[in-house]
């Protein structure tokens, strides 16, 4: 058995690996025990938040904050952790997490069905700013506002307590949890980064789809690993 760990804004994470095939089969476990709220006080606490009102009135939609809030704290939640980068304008209207094409891709990346997908006890949505933040005066989406993840990602991920594998989902969370700026460079050092339970990918936006084409291992050599590996992570009592 090998035990790795890696230091970050998070604090420490400690992660159990038996080996095997690959990049080292084995179910992930974070070792990560830490105190947190009651469920309900917390995930209401966030969908309560309106931090980004004054900043969301100025932009180009000048909507008001909806926390999309999709995972389930304390023990017997969910192993799997999707990061991703803020909600779009379809899921600020349906208050899901990527109810959108790039859902679609994701779930096809993922080998998860709509049912698994949206399963509290097995996956946690927790993107790095629960709202949309808007677009900017060329119908562009605006980066997640920074004042979210310091707000609230601490907090949220102590909650975690069951969470073994986290999907890194485009090049903001990357750049949190990693501190890296290449998103190219870091998708492809996927197997490197498993050993601290993170999993890398580009986001599935349909603006990558060119950046697909340009990598086609990301598909042949990337994918079956991501989808084993969630499968085994799932069905492993």
């Amino acid at each position: 058995m090998q035990i790795a760990e890696s230091r970050g804004r998070q604090g420490v994470r400690r992660v159990f690996s038996s080996g095997g095939r690959g990049c080292g089969r084995g179910v992930l476990d974070n070792g990560w025990r830490g105190s947190y709220l009651p469920a309900m006080d917390l995930v209401d606490e966030i969908r309560a938040c309106r931090l980004c009102a004054p900043r969301f009135a100025l932009t180009a939609t000048a909507h008001q904050p909806r926390p999309v809030v999709w995972f389930r704290p304390g023990a017997g939640g969910p192993r799997l952790l999707i990061v991703g980068q803020a909600p779009g304008a379809r899921v600020h209207a349906s208050g899901r997490p990527f109810t959108d094409p790039s859902g679609d891709r994701l779930r096809a990346w993922t080998g998860l069905s709509e049912a698994e997908f949206y399963d509290l006890s097995r996956v946690a949505v927790v993107p790095m700013a629960f709202c949309f933040p808007g677009y900017d005066a060329k119908g562009s989406d605006l980066p997640p506002p920074a004042v979210c993840a310091r707000t609230w990602r601490g907090r949220v991920s102590e909650s975690l307590t069951e969470v073994r594998l986290t999907l890194l989902v485009g090049g903001a969370a990357m750049r949190w949890y990693l501190g890296a700026g290449n998103v190219t460079e870091t998708v492809a050092a996927w197997c490197a980064h498993l050993a601290a339970g993170f999993f890398p990918l580009p986001h599935p936006s349909w603006r990558n789809t060119g950046w697909l084409k340009r990598n086609p291992w990301f598909e042949t050599d990337l994918l079956p690993e991501l989808r084993a590996r969630i499968r085994e992570l799932l069905e492993t009592p």
